[in-house]
């Protein structure tokens, strides 16, 4: 099996989640098990011992993890996306750490028969993280019209042009030509510049992705349930790898520590409470060492906020 790749900031992960008040930790993106192991591994090290639950969307995300870590009584792995954490944790007591990993997985991109990747020229363009649920990039495509398509590319890759690109996917997937990644990739690399190396049909696999999985929706429900989801002083830990994201848990953040928009010097409502408490004023990102090590890094943003104690469930 294709590896998973090195978990990100694992040691900014640690401090924050084991300085949380005592409760589970809950990595809502678990992936291959790499910050869950390493939280383990932590506890042991300290003595202390917390119950730990990993959430994935992807089957096989789950059966790696669920390998990596083997039977420690500690763990609990659940399949389901993490917009969905309020069910999935229904009766548990509160957890004291929520972990959100954004983005797609190094064993997605590699897994030929996934269709995420330029680098697969025959595989079906798939996209789907949970390949159990929801329609292929392929069929979205066909399904979306011509300015639906249009916004996804521009909103959600900043793909310019994107309205001429997006006629010719229209126009290629109508004629069944718009098949396998190899398809996607042909089509906009045909007149497309290249820079710096990166394939001109990047930006296009990154929004359609983002579309066929609902990623920024997925994010916009867990970052409204988190507050009432965590223990009074509990903490969301959110890693994000692109500015669409960035933005919006920051924006998040400082609006549930300062209450919503308003004119410069007016209070917030009367009735508003803080959701958060914004625990890294800049976001945190990789040193030099671990990003020679671990590339992927260098684009990795952590931003962490704690629940007020009488804050979020209202």
């Amino acid at each position: 099996m294709t590896a998973y790749h090195l978990p990100v900031m694992v040691d900014a992960f640690l401090r924050f989640a084991l300085e949380a008040p005592a409760g589970a930790v809950v990595d809502a993106t678990l992936g291959g098990g790499g910050h869950v192991a390493a939280l383990l591994a932590a506890m042991d090290a300290a003595g202390v011992s917390r119950p730990v639950i990993g959430v994935d969307q992807d089957p096989e995300a789950l059966a790696a993890a669920r390998l990596r870590v083997g039977h420690d009584p500690r763990f609990t792995a659940l399949h389901g996306n993490f917009r969905d954490l309020d069910q999935l944790l229904a009766g548990a007591a509160p957890p004291a750490a929520i972990l959100l990993d954004l983005g797609v997985s190094s064993r997605q991109l590699d897994a030929e028969h996934r269709g995420f990747a330029i680098k697969h020229p025959q595989a079906a363009l798939d996209m789907r993280m949970d390949p159990t649920r929801g329609v292929p990039a392929r069929d979205l495509i066909k399904s979306l019209e011509l300015a639906e398509l249009a916004r996804v590319l521009r909103d959600f890759g900043e793909v310019r042009d994107a309205f001429r690109i997006a006629d010719r996917i229209k126009e290629a997937a109508e004629a069944g030509r718009m098949e396998t990644t190899g398809d996607l990739a042909r089509l906009v690399d045909r007149d497309a510049p290249r820079k710096l190396n990166v394939h001109p049909a990047t930006l296009v696999f990154q929004a359609l992705r983002i579309a066929v999985n609902d990623e920024l929706g997925a994010l916009t429900d867990i970052l409204a349930k988190a507050p009432k989801l965590l223990a009074p002083k509990g903490r969301l830990l959110v890693m994000s790898y692109h500015s669409l994201e960035d933005r919006m848990v920051k924006h998040t953040f400082a609006e549930g520590e300062q209450g919503p928009p308003r004119p410069p010097r007016l209070p917030p409502p009367s009735d508003w409470r803080p959701t958060w408490k914004v625990l890294t004023r800049q976001a945190v990102v990789a040193d030099d060492a671990e990003i020679a090590q671990n590339p992927r890094a260098r684009s990795a943003r952590l931003r962490v906020a704690e629940r007020p104690i009488d804050g979020g469930a209202r």
